[in-house]
């Protein structure tokens, strides 16, 4: 499949309002590495092998290892990911997979224990933008790079 709808040229004043919130979210708190490591997952979850490949390797850019990034898939197993990361991966999955499974109060309280309300929000932000970005790139075509 070759890309459908070039989405920039078409809906400039769409994509616009997407790279503000893209803008928004990388001025957060939320620390770098675990904005990262949700887009990945995110991504991973919704088969988007174009942002995959672009968060996988913006990850390793900024020195995240290939273990981390290869056992996201069953982060919930592993130790190397930290409390915090593994509480806002866990919200990934909620929010991605919300029509099954919600967000919890269970959940919610976790995920505050490590993030205060705003950082929770920009949490919450963070997972909805990449699922936007996934359907986008999904809907229209977009490819993962050859190297």
């Amino acid at each position: 499949m070759s890309q459908r709808v070039s989405y920039y040229e078409i809906a400039p004043e769409g994509m616009k309002i997407m790279t503000d919130m893209e803008k928004y979210t990388k001025q957060s708190s939320i620390n770098r590495t675990t904005r990262e490591l949700i887009k990945i997952r995110v991504s991973q979850m919704n088969g988007c092998a174009f942002c995959i490949d672009m968060h996988t390797s913006d990850a390793r850019k900024m020195g995240e290892t290939e273990q981390r990034i290869y056992c996201l898939h069953a982060w919930n197993e592993c130790d190397f990911y930290s409390p915090e990361e593994k509480a806002a991966l866990e919200l990934s999955e909620h929010i991605t997979l919300i029509p099954s499974k919600r967000v919890p109060d269970e959940l919610y309280h976790r995920v505050r224990e490590h993030y205060d309300e705003k950082q929770y929000v920009d949490l919450v932000l963070i997972i909805n933008q990449i699922n936007s970005w996934n359907r986008i790139s999904i809907a229209t075509g977009n490819r993962a790079a050859s190297k």
